[in-house]
């Protein structure tokens, strides 16, 4: 098993150093074979953590190289131990397929909990974008909008903004950035902002005051979420002061009554 294995380690290496394999169509940052591996939110989830001028490809094959060179100590180090075996092999593959999706689980996680941030973000965001609304356009106070809106939000604000100038005058590009961002009524206020770009200039007023009562609900509801998450944090705090009081209470109480007796 170990010979086969070297044979193998020795023909790959021969392939790539020989020119016969081209190294760059598998490793090129750019358009190389293993970026057909990227999960597809791999680069929402980079942008959401490290902002929009992170660089996706380069990260993801930092990640592909990681695996692969862990795998490829531990190869070597079972290999030189002799313990080299068909279940060994198996839990190589394993702990090289881990590591790799170690970095896209960990940003996952990240997500999920960034996320409950990004829901109270976008009632504050959509507030600036109604200020804008009521001077612009809703294409040209989308895109006003960008400059101050928070990191998060630009990287969909400018795809959105991009297929509007290219001609797409649908819900569709409302939707997409609903999507990319779900969190609570993302889809029922771009359902209103694409609404208020339709209606005639007339009845903008009327349309623009709608939009306004449910950017003034989601902020009252954002509100409620921070107020109750300090109170949790409070609440946390409280009961960790009292289980340490408690139990130095009972400690001293303990030692009291053991030099009482003599103990």
């Amino acid at each position: 098993m170990v010979e086969t294995v070297i044979i193998i380690g020795l023909t790959i290496i021969a392939l790539f150093y020989t020119g016969a394999v081209n190294t760059k169509r598998f490793i090129n940052e750019e358009d190389g074979i293993l970026l057909g591996l990227m999960e597809k939110d791999y680069a929402f989830y980079l942008y959401a953590k490290y902002g929009e001028d992170v660089n996706v490809n380069k990260l993801f094959m930092t990640r592909v190289k990681n695996a692969f060179t862990t795998t490829l100590i531990l190869a070597g180090i079972m290999a030189a131990g002799g313990n080299f075996s068909a279940l060994n092999f198996g839990m190589l593959l394993l702990v090289g397929f881990f590591i790799f999706k170690s970095g896209y689980t960990n940003l996952k996680s990240y997500y999920k909990k960034y996320m409950a941030q990004v829901d109270l973000l976008l009632p504050y965001y959509l507030k600036n974008l109604e200020i804008l609304c009521q001077n612009y356009t809703v294409p040209v106070a989308i895109a006003r909008s960008i400059e101050t809106a928070p990191d998060v939000f630009k990287p969909g604000l400018r795809q959105m903004t991009a297929k509007i100038d290219a001609g797409d005058s649908s819900i569709q590009p409302y939707m997409d950035f609903a999507l990319q961002y779900p969190v609570r009524d993302s889809m029922r206020m771009m359902r209103l902002l694409y609404r208020l770009g339709l209606g005639a200039q007339e009845n903008k007023y009327k349309q623009l005051l709608m939009f306004s009562k449910s950017v003034s609900s989601l902020q009252n509801k954002a509100r409620e979420v921070k107020y109750k998450q300090r109170l949790d944090a409070m609440e946390k705090k409280t009961m960790i002061m009292l289980v340490v009081t408690g139990g130095g209470t009972m400690v001293v109480l303990l030692l009291s009554m053991l030099m009482l007796f003599g103990i």
